[in-house]
């Protein structure tokens, strides 16, 4: 199945999730299961009834833009949950003063995951204070950066 790119996607969708009164995060095409996945985020959490306006208002504009080329194709609208990655700004600024998990894609001083309290961030960087003080990582080596959640 042929598609349009998410990052086009996304970018068609983002004023009417801001209309909507939520924040389009992130978006997936699954092509194994013909299938296209969107996260949305609001402050104060998402219910189903948000991913459900959320996924007709998506629906129509997708119909215009035809993402598929006129291939069929499923459509779901999600929240992130807790264990959401921590992308965007938004996100970083939503979290500072949080503890965070990170995973990294290489190991830094022989370790790939940290967790610690968020301190800061800029759009190439981000801090955190550890049990062993604090550690600046870039963005880009990160791969999962998210809310610590404890068991």
């Amino acid at each position: 199945m042929k598609v349009k790119p998410i990052a086009e996607v996304l970018e068609a969708l983002a004023p009417a999730a801001e209309e909507a009164g939520v924040e389009l995060v992130d978006g997936a095409w699954n092509m194994r299961e013909r299938s296209l996945t969107l996260w949305i985020d609001a402050e104060g959490g998402v219910d189903m009834d948000m991913c459900e306006r959320f996924h007709r208002v998506a629906d129509a504009l997708l119909d215009d833009i035809d993402p598929t080329f006129g291939a069929a194709y499923t459509l779901t609208c999600s929240s992130l949950g807790l264990d959401r990655p921590i992308k965007t700004d938004r996100d970083f600024a939503r979290r500072l003063h949080e503890k965070v998990e990170v995973r990294l894609y290489a190991p830094v001083d022989g370790k790939k995951e940290y967790e610690g309290e968020l301190l800061s961030f800029d759009e190439k960087t981000f801090t955190i204070l550890t049990d062993k003080g604090e550690r600046t990582f870039e963005r880009e080596k990160a791969a999962k950066v998210c809310l610590y959640i404890e068991v």
